[in-house]
This record gives structure tokens, C-alpha cells and sequence, in this order.
């Protein structure tokens, strides 16, 4: 972190935060009530604010709260509202995806994005959700349930085995949201165990497998359909060494993001390696910045049909 925040005094605002628990945001969950209404019974008990007018769904809780008193209100019990860092919410706003469409999620649970795209559309069209283990399906159905979600069909299946059963029976979406599995370096401030758990072998063993990830849903894309790569992670072999390998190999653009919090570019160079220049127009969200977790976002439009 000290080589990519080499000013001192960032690297130090850094260091930090990390230490500091998250603030307090939630999304409101349009499907099962407006925003007006839901700002209306919150603020009976909370101090509640809208910092971004373009997306009122995203509201941050002022008010001090009791451990577990989000989740044990009758409003979150109700699928209301989902308990959603602003970091996590950015990827779908990237992804953009509209009524109608064919949305294929990859890694969906816990469910905080797949909820967040099904809001979006409205509950028309059609979500394929789909996660690995056992007791992580049971979340995301439970929270696709919470939230009123009619409009996903969720399957449990390795990534790589699925994309390929979908690309067999020739399916091609709209949108294609890839929040992979990662180091997780952003989400200190949440999940304090990362600075225990945090290896630089596993770093490198991830970067292999979201290449494989990016290479097995890219034919899944209509030409001129979206992409959302994100991680959780500052590591660059894991977002920039991932798009660099994507920019090379297939025929993508990656796209200019606009985003409701302060974004820093991708970075070009790491160490002895130097990657494509578009690679700058990429998210790099750092907790400094905005008093958040750490996020990692890019877009990109499939430019011919890949095979």
C-alpha cells in the first residue's frame, strides 16, 4: 500500500482509517417502497441523509447506533432497506442494467448487488444469480426472498462449469456483472481478519483464476453488451494486471466511469510491470477519500462476437 500511496501524508490517512469502523449506509429497497416513504419512517428514529441526490435509494445513517440495531429494525426485516457499504453499491450503478434485459451475476452472493440490479430493473427481465457453496446460495436466496426479488433464478454451480453449460446452449446477455472472489485488502474496516489472512501467494493465485473468470463470460456477451469487472481488493495484480490481460487478448473497450464518490485512475505501472494506458480509466476507490472501504471498478462494451 506504501508503493501505491507514496505521498506520506496519504499513505498515513490510510493507515488510519482502516482502523475505523464503516459508516453507517444502507440502500433503500425501491421494490417495496419509495424513497420518500422510507425517509419518512426513518427519520421517527434516526438522523438519515441522502448525499447524493442523483441516487436517493443511497442513504447514510447520522444517528449512533446500538451494535445490530440496523439489522434488528423492523424496516430491514421487511426488505425495506438493504445494509450495503456505498463501495459495494457502485458496481451495479457501473453496470447500469435496465427492465428487460438478461443479467447474468456471477458471484452473487450474499446478495447486496444482485437485490441492487433487480431494484433497477424493476423486477422485469431476468437475473441468472449464481454462487458456488451451499451456505452461501441459502443467503442469497434469503435476501433475494427479504427484498421481493421475483425476477432472478438462482443456480449453484463452479463459474467456469456454468459459463460454459451457458455457452453451450447459446445464451447471451445484456449485462454481465464479474464482482470475483479476491484478497479482499478493501474491506479492512469491516473485516479486520484480512490483515490476518492476507497473503501475497494468494494474491497472485486469484489474479490467475479472475483471468480465467473475464475469459469465461466474455462470450456470454451480446456485442455492444456491458461488462462490470470489481473487486474488494487494492491489489493491482488482481485489477489492473486482469484488465491489461482482457485489453490484450479480446476484442473490449473499457469504458470512462462516472460515479457518485471520488474515484483515483487505474494505475499503469507496478513494480517492473507496465500496463495498457487504459487501464487509467478504471475505479480505484480508496477509504481516504470518500470514509469508505476500498473498492476496485471498471466497464466494458464487447466490441465483436467472441467465440
Amino acid at each position: 500500500m506504501k508503493k501505491l500511496l507514496p505521498a506520506q501524508e496519504d499513505f498515513e490517512q490510510f493507515k488510519k482509517i482502516i482502523h475505523e469502523e464503516p459508516l453507517g449506509f444502507i440502500r433503500c429497497n425501491t421494490l417495496k417502497i419509495s424513497t420518500e416513504k422510507l425517509l419518512e419512517k426513518l427519520n421517527k428514529k434516526w438522523v438519515v441523509e441522502q448525499p447524493f441526490p442523483k441516487f436517493p435509494e443511497i442513504m447514510l445513517i447520522i444517528s449512533e447506533l446500538k451494535p445490530g440495531e440496523l439489522g434488528n429494525s423492523i424496516e430491514h426485516t421487511l426488505g425495506y432497506y438493504y445494509i450495503q457499504e456505498i463501495s459495494s453499491m457502485l458496481p451495479p450503478l457501473a453496470l447500469d442494467p435496465k427492465p428487460g434485459e438478461l443479467v447474468l451475476d456471477l458471484f452473487a452472493s450474499p446478495g447486496s448487488k444482485t437485490t441492487q440490479i433487480a431494484a433497477r430493473m424493476e423486477n422485469k427481465g431476468t437475473i441468472i444469480a449464481n454462487d458456488l457453496k451451499l451456505d452461501r446460495i441459502s443467503i442469497l436466496v434469503t435476501n433475494s426472498e427479504r427484498c421481493g426479488v421475483t425476477n432472478s433464478v438462482v443456480t449453484r454451480s463452479d463459474a467456469l462449469s456454468l459459463c460454459s453449460q451457458l455457452k453451450k446452449a447459446n445464451y447471451k446477455f445484456d449485462k454481465i456483472l464479474l464482482d470475483v472472489p479476491c484478497s479482499g485488502e478493501g474491506t479492512l474496516r469491516s473485516s479486520p481478519k484480512t490483515f490476518l489472512i492476507w497473503n501475497e501467494n494468494v494474491i497472485k493465485s486469484l489474479s490467475k483464476k479472475q483471468k480465467k473468470f473475464f475469459a469465461a463470460a466474455l462470450p456470454l456477451l451480446k456485442v455492444g453488451g456491458t461488462l462490470v469487472y470489481s473487486t474488494c481488493t487494492h491489489a493491482t495484480e488482481e485489477n489492473e494486471k486482469v484488465i491489461d490481460h482482457a485489453l490484450s487478448n479480446f476484442p473490449v473497450k473499457i469504458e470512462t466511469l462516472h460515479l457518485p464518490i471520488k474515484c483515483r485512475p487505474g494505475v499503469s505501472k507496478w513494480k517492473d510491470e507496465e500496463y495498457n494506458s487504459e487501464t487509467k480509466k478504471a475505479c480505484r476507490i480508496y477509504p481516504q477519500d470518500n470514509n469508505t472501504e476500498g473498492f476496485f471498478v471498471s466497464k466494458f462494451t464487447l466490441l465483436e462476437e467472441v467465440k
